[in-house]
């Protein structure tokens, strides 16, 4: 489960209540979330996180602490499912533990993310510099004690006491309480019953308390920071999600040697997620601005370094190519492309609203001219929509419209196209060749 491409964040269910019947009274209603700590199943959750940290553990080879403090936590949708690529947005927060921060989602709900604090009356805790690492085996022969002793009291001094954090979503505008005081009462309800430690920043177990209008869903995290972050090293101010990438590149249906380009490729996440997992495809990647292009190429390095590390031998390299062009002449020959997948600027980070108008035309213009009549395809995403539905509309000639995917990017409702090449032959209109 750990190597699905589409997934951000893994978490396991202790328990779904698909219609929880919230308190009008803000005491009663927190009271009621403190009751629920006692009645929940976590025995076999419980044994999961465990099994998962001894695979996590061969895995990766834990570095210390620096992989919290570094990871930006995300979280999941709140059903419970795990979602890679759209739903939810996912603002980055470095560990900023009682930050509630507000986001607009497309629904216009009301929507809090916290990362609550856990102990009751603001307890700190002096030990965040234990070696937790080191503690592991110790640790886990800790929860097999406990969650023998049934309700998961711990037997004292057998091992190191866990620490924790407890993590709200909240979404929905009938509730009575913030995120935050949802993940306080919880947390302390869960340090009651565990004896566990409250910890911000160096926990072993986080806790997700997903609340969305009635549905409560409570988990228990598996990944340490979002799956999304795995190939790039170099960020640019619009780097896509690797997750995001990856549903955008499985959607155009790659076969083998199919040639796949990103004409504005940014920093390089569609074309080195699909070098990795489309390895018989042949990918090319091009951008007109010089520092896109050079971190684009840093990507790239530092993914031809880790290859190296984990076959200890020459690595073989990888199908991919970076220019810097103009999007609007292409130094490619008419038809000779199968796939264009791209991040097309929404203008907002990048370009304007006012410049799309004219970019996205020619942008479209040019993409059908690269692509092979009939079965050329494009994946375009962008915010942008009213704009691109005018482009598509005057260049209904050469492409059709075959799907379209709602996505959430970093809480911006924007769309996935699926475009499919029609057998029309596009305009040459070529004065460097």
């Amino acid at each position: 489960v750990h190597r699905l491409r589409s997934v951000d964040n893994l978490f396991v269910v202790v328990q779904e209540f698909k219609d929880h019947q919230f308190k009008e009274n803000k005491e009663d209603a927190l009271k009621d979330l403190e009751e629920l700590v006692k009645k929940l199943p976590w025995t076999n959750p419980l044994k999961v996180w465990e099994l998962n940290n001894s695979l996590k553990k061969k895995k990766t080879k834990r570095k210390k602490h620096n992989l919290q403090s570094a990871a930006s936590k995300e979280k999941l949708n709140d059903n419970g499912e795990e979602e890679g690529t759209d739903q939810k947005d996912t603002s980055k927060q470095e560990d900023c533990a009682q930050n509630a921060e507000g986001v607009e989602p497309a629904s216009g709900q009301d929507t809090e993310k916290t990362q609550g604090v856990a102990s009751r009356n603001g307890e700190e805790e002096d030990e965040d510099d234990n070696e937790q690492s080191d503690a592991k085996d110790e640790l886990q022969a800790g929860l097999e004690s406990e969650t023998k002793a049934g309700d998961g009291k711990t037997s004292e001094g057998e091992a190191k006491v866990l620490k924790f954090r407890v993590t709200c979503n909240r979404a929905g505008d009938k509730h009575s309480f913030t995120s935050n005081e949802a993940a306080r009462s919880f947390g302390g309800a869960v340090q009651e019953h565990f004896q566990w430690k409250a910890d911000m920043t160096n926990f072993d177990v986080e806790v997700l308390l997903n609340i969305h209008n009635n549905e409560v869903v409570v988990g228990i995290a598996l990944t340490e920071e979002s799956l999304h972050r795995r190939n790039i090293t170099h960020f640019g101010p619009t780097t896509l999600r690797s997750t995001l990438a990856y549903g955008m590149l499985r959607l155009c249906d790659p076969q083998p040697t199919d040639i796949i380009v990103d004409p504005m490729c940014g920093t390089g996440a569609i074309p080195i997620e699909g070098a990795t997992e489309w390895p018989s495809c042949y990918h090319i990647a091009g951008d007109n601005n010089p520092q896109a292009v050079k971190r684009a190429a840093n990507n790239i390095c530092s993914l031809l370094k880790k290859n190296e590390n984990k076959e200890s031998s020459t690595s073989l390299g990888i199908p991919l190519d970076i220019i810097q062009w103009d999007i609007c002449n292409l130094p490619l020959r008419t038809g000779s492309v199968d796939i264009v997948v791209t991040d097309m600027p929404f203008g907002k980070r990048i370009g304007s609203k006012k410049k799309n108008w004219d970019l996205y035309p020619a942008c479209l213009m040019e993409m059908g001219r690269i692509c092979t009549p009939g079965t050329g395809r494009a994946v375009l995403l962008t915010q942008d929509k009213k704009c691109f539905a005018k482009a598509l509309s005057r260049m209904g000639h050469i492409w059709r419209k075959g799907q379209t995917v709602w996505v959430n990017v970093g809480g911006l409702h924007a769309a996935v196209y699926l475009l499919k090449r029609t057998w029309e032959r596009a305009e040459e209109k070529r004065s460097f060749w």
